[in-house]
């Protein structure tokens, strides 16, 4: 029996622990080849000669951008690809269909509108992200690439969650290996040998998503494809947007803050520490990143499981599905953010080795990563809901952690501190142990009394 055919069936009978890590494995692998678009970047640019340490903060201070990016991708394809799935377990293809088709259409409007902004405003935005007259001449070229790219970005990432939620892992997969392994081909040929600095890693960055752009719409335009992208399925309908962008704005919000929250840290960062503050920063984020991206490639991995089996009203499967992801989410973090407050050094030289940023960034990160131990609860939590359309409930916890507490503290620790920049990075790991804590209650509440209705609803259906 095919992929294509068969998918179904086990998304609905397969023993759920095994059909979690055959979902989870290829996207957790997926999400880690292509977080290396970045680290490979910033490896390769915070090791340039004499200039390194710069150029590896002037990159840094274009994360707002990648994430704004990101955020637009994730209103589409986190919005569309649940609702996609949920289509499919009540068994209507045709309007899980229409939704991607939707959905690929909204991406490139969004990338048209992203990029002509970023293109506009781009040194402006960089001064107030935290640029200094130092840093301004390695974001700015960075910056204009990258956004020139960004109709490639956001599609490859975009629709390949529309693979991943077919259940389609290995193409899914395939998707961002062909992209990453393109980027760490070029990256040194654009880097060294064409002597073209942070202008080669954002063109090698650019040229690897278009090719993963093309793989990825060669295949939803094929035969093997279970959703296939139709001519009459492009014109944008709100009743169909509608549902989707509802769902999808708890994920835009937390992409959309993570940028907000990156202009807080570099610009107060800038303030009180300068540029090597900004660069510890960078290196800071880049490290915790490498962390969060294969937490929530699990999530997306775990998600077709649990959105199927919740369209098709089985409580006990989407119970025994988030029961599993819980456990392994939070026993990942929790290892991983054990290694990194026990050896900072070794994350940290990866991306620089100059003793003062090496020195201010040693005891950043312990703080700043202190309270992650335990956020995979959190990551669960998200996931779950989204996976089971509850937007409102996702919204909340993303706007807690980061709007309502994170934001604030930035500016509102360092008047309590005679470290400021000490007090810039406590505001972290103070607003994630609030957000672990109240996202636990909230879940408990929202998610026991939706498998009552569900179960409710199972048996009048049997």
């Amino acid at each position: 029996m095919s992929e294509k055919t068969d998918i179904s069936q086990q998304l609905a009978t397969a023993p759920v622990r095994r059909l979690i890590l055959k979902l989870s494995i290829p996207a957790i692998a997926a999400q880690v080849v292509n977080l290396l678009y970045n680290v490979v970047d910033r490896i390769y640019i915070g090791h340039m000669a004499d200039v390194g340490t710069l150029a590896l903060t002037g990159v840094g201070l274009c994360f707002p951008v990648i994430t704004l990016v990101m955020a637009f991708t994730m209103l589409a394809a986190q919005g569309g690809a649940p609702r996609a799935a949920i289509e499919m377990g009540k068994g209507d293809l045709k309007s899980a269909e229409k939704i991607m088709g939707n959905c690929f259409t909204l991406l490139i409007l969004m990338s048209v509108v992203l990029t002509a902004a970023f293109l506009i405003t781009g040194e402006k935005l960089l001064m107030i992200f935290g640029a200094s007259g130092e840093t301004i001449k390695y974001a700015l070229p960075y910056m204009r690439i990258y956004s020139a790219g960004s109709v490639c970005v956001m599609l490859s990432l975009g629709l390949n969650m529309f693979i991943t939620t077919q259940g389609f892992t290995k193409i899914s997969m395939a998707t961002v290996i062909i992209g990453a392994v393109c980027n760490i081909i070029l990256d040194p040929i654009f880097i060294f040998g064409f002597k073209m600095g942070v202008r080669g890693a954002a063109l090698a960055t650019v040229i690897s998503q278009a090719v993963s752009a093309v793989w990825v719409i060669s295949f939803l335009f094929g035969k093997t494809t279970k959703l296939r992208i139709r001519k009459e399925n492009l014109i944008p309908s709100f009743k169909i947007l509608g549902p989707v962008l509802a769902l999808g704005i708890s994920p835009f919000i937390m992409n959309a803050t993570e940028a907000i929250i990156n202009i807080s840290f570099n610009s107060s960062l800038q303030k009180y520490g300068g540029d090597i503050a900004v660069g510890a920063m960078t290196v800071c984020a880049t490290v915790i990143q490498m962390v969060w991206v294969p937490a929530q490639g699990l999530g997306q991995g775990a998600q077709p499981l649990i959105s199927y089996n919740y369209g098709a009203c089985n409580a006990k499967r989407v119970k025994e599905a988030v029961r599993v992801l819980a456990v392994i989410s939070f026993l990942y973090v929790f290892i991983c953010g054990g290694m990194i407050e026990l050896f900072p050094k070794v994350f940290i030289n990866i991306f620089n080795n100059d003793p003062t940023l090496v020195d201010t960034a040693v005891w950043a990160i312990r703080v700043y990563s202190c309270a992650m131990l335990f956020f995979g609860i959190q990551m669960a939590v998200q996931q779950t809901f989204m996976a089971i359309g509850k937007a409102k409930a996702s919204l909340f916890i993303a706007c807690l952690r980061k709007v309502i507490l994170l934001i604030p503290l930035i500016y509102i620790l360092p008047c309590f501190f005679e470290n400021k920049v000490l007090a810039v990075f406590l505001a972290e790991p103070v607003s994630d142990a609030i957000s672990i804590i109240t996202a636990s209650i909230v879940f408990a509440v929202v998610f026991g009394k939706e498998m009552k209705q569900l179960e409710t609803k199972n048996g009048k259906k049997s």
